[in-house]
């Protein structure tokens, strides 16, 4: 598993010891000294895990945490020798994905970095499904949209239309364009069956302002605008 781990770890000697078990599970491991340097390396890159310990010098570990998290959205396990539960609610509060006291055994910590990673492949396929622009979610799985907590019915066409406009937010899409992709032909319809079926979709989507999510770029065709 070629994962990008950032270890941030003052002790030098049990530093040594995580990189080179983790660079033998076929990790690519990055080492950290103190709390300033670990975290311009995290703001550096995009990190699959950080092992993060809570007792840094310059910068403490609740510190690198919070201003991390802040930013970034990247899964953290804390490390630490202090094991109170206040310890560990602070810990976890700051921002800390999961908590983990030394000393500790190696195939421990392996094991939490597997459940980190497990979590997050399911949040990412989550997002896959799911379609978002302003206050709408189209859920590509069961065709379903919401607008805030409110379900919307669309029709096939309907659906397919509003498919097309959310995976390409910003990009101007002409009818010829439309008519291709969803009515699946050359088109011998007029164009403004494609005008038909966005003021339908407005419908459903705007209650007063019916350009506020499908805006019309006169002569071109329709775009959803950030």
């Amino acid at each position: 598993m070629n994962l990008d781990i950032l270890v941030i770890e003052d002790e030098e000697a049990l530093s040594e010891f995580i990189v080179l078990e983790l660079t033998h599970e076929g990790y690519n491991v990055t080492a950290a000294f103190d709390g300033r340097e670990g975290l311009e390396l995290a703001l550096e890159r995009n990190w699959d895990v950080i092992l993060l310990d809570l007792m840094l010098p310059k910068l403490n570990g609740i510190e690198v945490c919070r201003r991390l998290k802040a930013v970034k959205d990247i899964p953290i396990i804390m490390i630490t020798a202090r094991d109170s539960v206040m310890d560990r609610v602070l810990g976890l509060d700051s921002g800390a994905d999961d908590y983990i006291p030394k000393p500790f055994a190696i195939e421990e910590l392996l094991a939490r970095i597997r459940v980190i990673m497990r979590r997050e492949e399911k949040r990412n396929d989550l997002a896959t499904l799911l379609l978002s622009f302003k206050d709408l979610e189209l859920n590509i799985e069961s065709r379903l949209l919401k607008k805030g907590e409110q379900l919307i019915e669309l029709t096939k066409k309907e659906y397919d239309l509003l498919f097309m406009f959310m995976k390409n937010i910003n990009r101007v899409l002409t009818r010829e364009v439309l008519l291709e992709n969803i009515w699946g032909y050359d088109a011998e319809i007029e164009t403004n069956v494609v005008d038909v079926y966005v003021r339908h979709l407005r419908n459903k989507l705007d209650s007063i302002d019916k350009e506020s999510y499908i805006q019309t770029m006169r002569g071109m065709g329709y775009v959803m605008r950030e």
